[in-house]
C-alpha cells in the first residue's frame, strides 16, 4: 500500500492506516518547494520502524523482565518484534487501523485492540494539518475488567542535517544501558552535550536518552534551509526522548511521551514515573502540535 495522501497549500502528509496508522512523509513548502521535517521514506515499506512517524500506545518503550507486576499480579507481555529482545512501543504501532473520517487535509483512524498482554483499549487518532503544521491527537479508552497503568506518545523521525539544533529545556535525563533499558538517572546539568535547555546540535555520537521535568514546548532550526519547527506537546507528555545513531544518520527522534522506558519495573509506583492507571471505561488523551515557521 502506497498510503494516503493529505494537503493544504502548506503542508502535507502521507500516511499508513494498514501500518499502525504511521506517516511516510510530512513536509511544508518553503521557497517554492516541498521540503520534508520528518524523515521521506519508501511509501511502501512494510516495517513500522522505517516509517516518518508512529504512534505509542498502550506504552512507549521497552519492558524488561517478560512483563510487570500491578496490583499484585504479574503481567506477560510478549516479545513484538523480532530484533528486540524485549517488548517494545505496545501494539499500535504495528496494528491495522480503521479510517473512521477524511478531508482533504485531516483524517480520524480509530483501533480497537485485544493486547498486548492484559491491555484492552479502544484507540483514536488524528492527524490535522494547519498551515504549514502538523497537529496529532492521540486518546485510548480502557477496555480491560481491571485498572491497569498505560502510557503514549508519538514516535517521528525528523530530518538531521549538520547544522540542525534543538531547544528542549528538562531537568533530569536517563542514561541506558547496553540492552538500552535505564541504568541510572541525572541531572541534566552534569551531562552538558545533553543540555539542551538551550539550543544546541546533537552530541557527534550514538544518543538514546529519555529526559523528563520537560514543560512541553521544543523548537527544532535548521540554519541552512531557513526555517524551525515548534513543537508543543499537552501536558500529559512531559518527558520526551531522542534518539539518533550518529551525526552523519540523516535523522533524528524527538518523541514526546508520558513516561520513561521501562516504567512499568522501575522504583516507585508506575504513576509516579508518568504512566496513567485507568480504571475500566477511564481515558488518556495526548496531543502534540509541530508550526513549521521561517526563521
Amino acid at each position: 500500500m502506497r498510503g494516503i495522501e493529505l494537503s493544504n497549500r502548506d503542508a502535507r502528509i502521507v500516511l499508513r492506516p494498514d501500518l499502525g496508522a504511521g506517516l511516510t512523509a510530512f513536509d511544508v513548502l518553503h521557497d517554492g518547494s516541498w521540503e520534508p521535517i520528518f524523515r521521506r521514506v519508501d511509501p511502501s515499506t512494510a516495517h513500522p520502524f522505517a516509517l516518518s512517524n508512529i504512534l505509542l500506545v498502550p506504552f512507549s518503550g521497552r519492558v524488561s523482565g517478560g512483563g510487570f507486576t500491578f496490583d499484585g499480579t504479574f503481567h506477560a507481555l510478549p516479545r513484538n518484534v523480532e530484533t528486540e529482545p524485549y517488548p517494545i512501543h505496545g501494539n499500535g504501532f504495528s496494528a491495522a487501523w480503521d479510517v473512521a473520517s477524511m478531508s482533504a487535509d485531516s483524517i480520524t483512524l480509530t483501533l480497537s485492540a485485544e493486547g498486548p498482554g492484559p491491555f484492552r483499549y479502544d484507540a483514536r487518532m488524528s492527524y490535522r494539518l494547519e498551515s504549514a503544521g502538523l497537529v496529532m491527537e492521540l486518546s485510548l479508552v480502557n477496555r480491560a475488567r481491571i485498572r491497569l497503568p498505560y502510557g503514549a506518545g508519538f514516535h517521528p523521525w525528523y530530518v538531521r542535517e549538520p547544522d540542525t539544533t534543538l531547544h528542549a529545556p528538562a531537568r533530569g535525563v536517563w542514561l541506558e544501558q547496553s540492552d538500552h533499558l535505564p541504568k541510572a538517572h541525572d541531572a541534566i546539568a552534569a551531562h552538558p552535550d545533553m543540555d539542551f535547555s538551550r539550543p544546541q546540535p546533537l552530541p557527534a555520537r550514538w544518543i538514546n536518552n529519555w529526559f523528563d521535568g520537560w514543560n512541553g514546548k521544543a523548537r527544532i532550526h535548521w540554519p541552512r534551509r531557513g526555517f524551525v519547527a515548534d513543537v508543543d506537546a499537552s501536558e500529559a507528555l512531559s518527558q520526551y526522548v531522542v534518539f539518533s545513531p550518529a551525526p552523519d544518520a540523516g535523522f533524528f527522534c524527538f518523541e514526546p511521551v508520558t513516561h520513561p522506558v521501562d516504567a512499568f519495573n522501575l522504583p516507585g509506583k508506575a504513576e509516579a514515573r508518568g504512566l496513567k492507571v485507568l480504571e475500566p471505561g477511564e481515558s488518556l488523551s495526548v496531543s502534540t502540535r509541530v508550526t513549521v515557521i521561517s526563521g
